[in-house]
């Protein structure tokens, strides 16, 4: 039941920023993601299994190519 993690996608985990936001845009797939918290702009580095672990909910971003 893995979902399919993209470059652009917004991904919400169970656990908040200290700025208060939920959701992250990924900047980088692989065996680390890069996410970029949507409330302060700040990016971090973190292993796949921790982004898999504390996903709540995933939006796609679409593509009108």
């Amino acid at each position: 039941m893995g979902l399919l993690y993209e470059i652009g996608d917004i991904v919400t985990l169970k656990k908040g920023h200290p700025c208060g936001s939920r959701e992250w845009e990924i900047l980088r797939v692989g065996a680390d993601f890069r996410l970029k918290c949507m409330g302060c702009g700040r990016q971090i580095m973190v292993p796949r299994r921790m982004v898999e672990k504390n996903t709540k909910n995933l939006q796609k971003l679409h593509e009108n190519s």
